[in-house]
């Protein structure tokens, strides 16, 4: 793994368009589709024909952003999502509890990003 970065050499970079999301948005529940709880800040939703579900994404435009917690983002993501609308080149980011949630990732919404697979994770994702 490159130590600036966080991708894996040889690893592919997409560009995919991102969208946001938050619990109590309509038809948004506590779990993802492989029955995980939702993690603020690490869930994304991915067309699985694309990114296969449990892939560990690095997102390079996230790194540094703020987390619910106050630290920084590191930039790890974690497909364990899939929504009706997410086809093709695009990324939906869990950013939490309510539409204030969404104000540190606004910026992003609707901008392409760099997504790396870094790897796969078994179970559910990290909390």
């Amino acid at each position: 793994m490159n130590a600036l970065t966080g991708a894996v050499p040889g690893s592919v970079d997409y560009r995919l368009k991102a969208t946001l999301y938050h619990a109590g948005a309509k038809g948004v529940g506590g779990l993802d589709s492989l029955g995980c709880k939702v993690v603020a800040m690490r869930t994304a939703a991915i067309d699985k024909t694309l990114i296969p579900r449990r892939t560990i994404l690095f997102i390079k435009e996230t790194v540094g952003l703020s987390m619910p917690d106050g630290s920084a983002h590191d930039g790890y993501w974690y497909a364990s999502d899939v929504g009706g609308a997410i086809k093709g080149q695009r990324i939906d980011l869990f950013t939490g509890s309510g539409s204030s949630s969404m104000k540190p990732l606004r910026p992003l919404n609707l901008s392409q990003l760099t997504v790396t697979k870094a790897g796969q994770f078994k179970g559910c994702p990290p909390n």
